[in-house]
């Protein structure tokens, strides 16, 4: 795996951040312009996601990292449930609710491979310094 210089390289950053920017367009228009509580928990769940991988990465040390990108995985996982329920109440259309729950699903997906890929990593460099 190439080595990542910032967060910004990160593709799960650029999928996460794809939901938020898009969140905060969806919010901006009727009928949530106008519901103030339903528009702030959207756009800060949608935010959630691209905040921790930043955050996360930020730390410079693969435990903090995985402990961050366990956060934004479950922040899709919040903010899927909110689309969901927002779909079925006529809140979000259907072409908006496709696009950010595919989008959501392809965050969590590639962000659980690249846990994995971490803790793996992390779990040879233990080995090494124990000398197995």
């Amino acid at each position: 795996m190439a080595k990542i210089e910032k967060f910004e390289d990160l593709e799960i950053w650029q999928i996460a951040k794809q939901v938020g920017v898009e969140a905060y367009r969806i919010s901006d228009l009727e009928p949530m312009k106008s519901d103030f509580g339903l528009k702030d928990q959207f756009r800060r769940a949608a935010m959630s996601m691209s905040d921790n991988v930043a955050e996360g990465f930020e730390y410079n040390n693969n435990p903090d990292f995985i402990r961050f990108l366990t956060y934004a995985k479950g922040s899709s996982g919040e903010f899927r449930n909110k689309i969901i329920i927002m779909s079925e109440a006529k809140k979000l259309s259907d072409v908006n609710f496709k696009f950010l729950y595919d989008k959501c699903i392809e965050f969590s997906s590639k962000t659980k491979r690249f846990i994995d890929y971490l803790r793996d990593f992390e779990m040879k460099k233990k080995a090494l310094k124990k000398g197995i």
